[in-house]
């Protein structure tokens, strides 16, 4: 360096950016720069999955006034235990003893900073030389560069749209070894909107009991389901096989090794805070993505606030792939949509519809015509 200066010792962590670029965020933020600022018409986030922007999807009252008390008593102002304060996991474990055989307890329940911090616990308390995870395909990219960072090999097994996402199990058990520390299943699906059946569920949990694996269930979308299909809870297996909630831990499941892992990792992670017509527009949603003859959506959601469309390029005269699909349509019509890609499936698109439903039909409306515009010349 000039004038004899050392040469600094700190250097960024390599990977991080590349990892932090192909998360959903990632997607989001890049097509979110290749609006046209010349066009007038609103930017629609139709890949973002925060429904609090909209009037129509409240927060209900009740938790407002309930937010409110517990800031005016004073009494939670303090830092936090580091697995959550105690009467907040006392409600917590009374809120998923409804469905249970059995009971869980407040030990059974640790507390994070929502459900992105719980992924980042346990995939750094899974991680040892030469481990494995089962991750859906497609899922929640954000488990992705978590097992990136702490060195835990991914594999994939596909959910399979004609079977209404369901869980290949045949490919679960193909995919399975010694190494394999534990799958991931989604439920209710997101992106897919899938509720999976109490006898799928069964299936999975036979399965992985067979091969020895932990389920890692993520129900970040509990009960929120409005089709045919009853939502069951993953932890009503917990009698018969480890399962790790996000939230809580099967009871008869604790095992000790994993629990003083997560409770460790707690004590050198963020603590967590002291505070803290859905069903109309996905009906909408697929109605009106059905009058697009180049998208195709396998079926009606039935949970979540996502729906998976599948994108007909043999029916486009000049869009290359899912990607370049949404940086057309983020360009030309200020409408952003989460191509497949980002959760894992190539040439698919992920749509939510926690919007306004009046607003969701102007924006389907420019969606349709951007697809019009493109369409090949018969």
């Amino acid at each position: 360096m000039e004038n004899g200066a050392k040469k600094w010792g700190f250097q960024g962590k390599q990977g991080l950016d590349a990892a932090s670029a192909t998360n959903v965020r990632g997607y989001f933020n890049l097509l979110t720069g290749n609006i046209n600022q010349d066009n007038s018409s609103v930017v629609v986030p139709l890949g973002h999955g925060d429904p609090s922007h909209f009037p129509s999807i409240r927060t209900t009252p009740a938790a407002e006034d309930a937010i409110v008390d517990a800031l005016r008593s004073a009494k939670h102002n303090c830092y936090a235990t580091t697995v959550g304060i105690l009467p907040a996991r006392r409600a917590i474990a009374d809120y998923l003893n409804r469905d249970l055989s059995y009971k869980l307890t407040p030990d059974d329940v640790y507390l994070t900073i929502g459900c992105n911090q719980a992924i980042e616990v346990v995939t750094a308390v899974l991680s040892r030389p030469g481990a494995n995870i089962f991750l859906p395909r497609p899922g929640y990219p954000h488990y992705e560069p978590w097992c990136a960072y702490n060195h835990l090999e991914m594999r994939h097994y596909d959910l399979l749209p004609e079977k209404g996402w369901e869980v290949d199990v045949d490919a679960v058990e193909t995919l399975a070894d010694e190494n394999t520390a534990a799958m991931v299943i989604i439920n209710p699906g997101k992106p897919c909107w899938n509720v999976c059946s109490y006898e799928h569920l069964n299936k999975v949990a036979e399965t992985a009991r067979k091969l020895g694996i932990l389920v890692i269930a993520d129900e970040a979308y509990d009960n929120l389901t409005f089709g045919s299909t009853p939502y069951v809870p993953m932890r009503v297996f917990g009698l018969t096989l480890p399962i790790l909630t996000m939230g809580s831990i099967s009871k008869r499941w604790v095992v000790p090794d994993i629990i003083d892992s997560i409770t460790g990792f707690l004590n050198i992670s963020s603590d967590p805070a002291t505070f803290i017509q859905v069903w109309e527009c996905a009906d909408i949603c697929y109605n009106r993505i059905q009058e697009i003859p180049s998208l195709t959506c396998p079926r009606k959601p039935g949970g979540s606030m996502f729906i998976m469309v599948k994108l007909n390029l043999a029916m486009l005269e000049d869009i290359n792939d899912d990607m370049d699909f949404c940086l057309k349509l983020a360009k030309e019509e200020s409408v952003i949509i989460l191509p497949g890609i980002a959760v894992g499936l190539k040439n698919w698109l992920r749509v939510t519809f926690a919007i306004e439903s009046c607003f969701l039909q102007e924006v389907l409306g420019r969606v349709k015509a951007f697809c019009q515009r493109h369409a090949k010349k018969q």
